[in-house]
């Protein structure tokens, strides 16, 4: 929550802030987010407008997860920008339309999660080539490049070896 109470409601008396706080919870997606309680770093300019606040600036922090190809862990940092209009709470303007002050706190968690949220790769990689897994055996494949397995066969299509093994022999007529 970001007090606005110092921000006069004149239009364009504005403010900058720089504050650490820390992460809300299950900020992210099933592979890839911001640890909770993890330090976000924001630098935001408040700005005084007709309407309400306008907050501009950024959010910066760090991820964890798992590559999707390797699952080994990963690490990498966000930043993410922030542009969102509050109403002051006599405003007529529609629920959906902007977020609400509540009387002179901004909660700015929802805004951050939308933008950190829809930042972050669907799949996250550990490196942009990624080979990832053997499928029959599961050794990392960056960590063995040469890794080979004798070609028997896929064992669920062997029937239809067969099939081609018995039309390759000769008919009797």
């Amino acid at each position: 929550m970001i007090d606005t109470h110092e921000l006069t409601r004149r239009a364009g008396s504005q403010r900058e802030v720089t504050f650490t706080a820390p992460a809300p919870a299950d900020l992210g997606i099933d592979v890839i987010g911001v640890p909770e309680g993890d330090p976000i770093q924001f630098d935001l300019r408040l700005e005084s407008v007709v309407e309400g606040v306008l907050v501009t600036g950024t959010a910066r922090g760090r991820l964890v997860g798992e590559c999707a190809r390797c699952l080994v862990d990963i690490e990498d940092e966000f930043l993410a920008d922030v542009q969102e209009l509050y109403v002051y709470p006599e405003s007529e303007a529609e629920p959906d339309e902007a977020s609400r002050m509540e009387g002179d706190l901004i909660d700015l968690e929802p805004a951050l999660r939308d933008q950190v949220v829809l930042a972050l790769p669907f799949q996250p990689l550990c490196t942009d080539d990624c080979p990832g897994l053997c499928p029959e055996c599961g050794v990392r494949l960056a960590d063995e490049p040469g890794h080979k397995h004798e070609d028997g066969g896929d064992p669920r299509w062997a029937a239809l070896g067969n099939l081609l093994q018995t039309d390759e022999r000769p008919q009797d007529n």
